[in-house]
């Protein structure tokens, strides 16, 4: 009924748990992006279907994941190796493509991030991520942080789809970071990242992920970026009521932040030299 895609890169640690918790399909495949830690012999010990392709970026790995393997199934299940779906939203999920809606192409998945063993119910900036795919439908854009263009109408899911970003420690998420964030300054630095920056669009589109678009693209053109994202996640957004896991979690999204504006800086002065 679904087939999976699961995105690897040295997921030795995860990719288990990851084809454990698709055991409802008869179809999982791993793209891998030509790992070195024995991924691919753990994911093919457990039945997974294991292709390979060298990154370039992030929206390109992803589309040839949706192209390259030779699904049985129409609908797919895009995920990363740190996701779990929870079996309520495997029986939500069956349910949903069985029903064989034509006007529907795609349903928004509500992701449940976690720090250590708490839930960033509040400190989470963005819970629906469109996951579930009618094949032929769909695409990804931007190199970095990627958006999943779909034809066709979005429909949203309850059951949650588990993320757990910390799997592999603080370090590893701080170095991931420290890639993005190079990778976004270039964008900023470009004036690619603000392009989209429609006050309009971020407040009134019908599309969730084409607010959430524009919305990031206003933000980038503000000053004082880090601080504003700190307040906005501990106060706005609730952070502080998620503990130390949720203070852990705003700050180091407003470092994050603060990277991107300092390399973006480096980079403009570079090129200004």
């Amino acid at each position: 009924m679904i087939s999976v895609v699961i995105l690897t890169k040295n997921e030795a640690t995860d990719i288990e748990g990851a084809i454990r918790s698709v055991a409802f399909s008869d179809d999982v495949h791993v793209f891998d992006s030509m790992s070195t830690d024995g991924t691919q012999t753990v994911a093919t010990s457990l039945g997974a279907h294991v292709h390979e392709r060298a990154f370039d970026n992030y929206a390109a790995q992803r589309n040839a994941s949706m192209m390259t393997p030779a699904f049985r199934h129409e609908w797919l299940l895009i995920l990363d190796a740190d996701e779990r779906p929870t079996p309520e939203l495997a029986s939500e999920m069956l349910s949903a493509v069985v029903a064989q809606r034509p006007d529907v192409n795609a349903y928004r998945l509500r992701r449940h991030d976690y720090l250590w063993d708490t839930w960033l119910k509040h400190a989470q900036i963005t819970p629906y991520y469109t996951r579930l795919i009618r094949r032929g439908y769909a695409r990804y854009v931007r190199s970095v942080n990627e958006v999943l263009e779909v034809d066709g109408a979005i429909l949203e899911l309850k059951a949650p789809l588990n993320h757990y970003p910390f799997s592999k420690g603080i370090s590893h998420w701080v170095a991931k970071h420290n890639t993005y964030s190079s990778m976004e300054a270039q964008l900023v630095a470009s004036g690619a990242a603000v392009q989209k920056g429609s006050l309009r669009t971020a407040l009134f589109d019908r599309d969730r992920a084409v607010r959430r678009a524009a919305q990031k693209a206003l933000f980038f053109q503000l000053p004082l970026r880090p601080v504003l994202k700190w307040c906005y996640m501990m106060f706005v957004r609730g952070a502080v009521l998620d503990g130390y896991a949720g203070l852990t979690y705003a700050t180091l999204q407003s470092v994050y932040e603060y990277l991107i504006v300092l390399k973006t800086r480096e980079l403009r002065e570079r090129t200004q030299a």
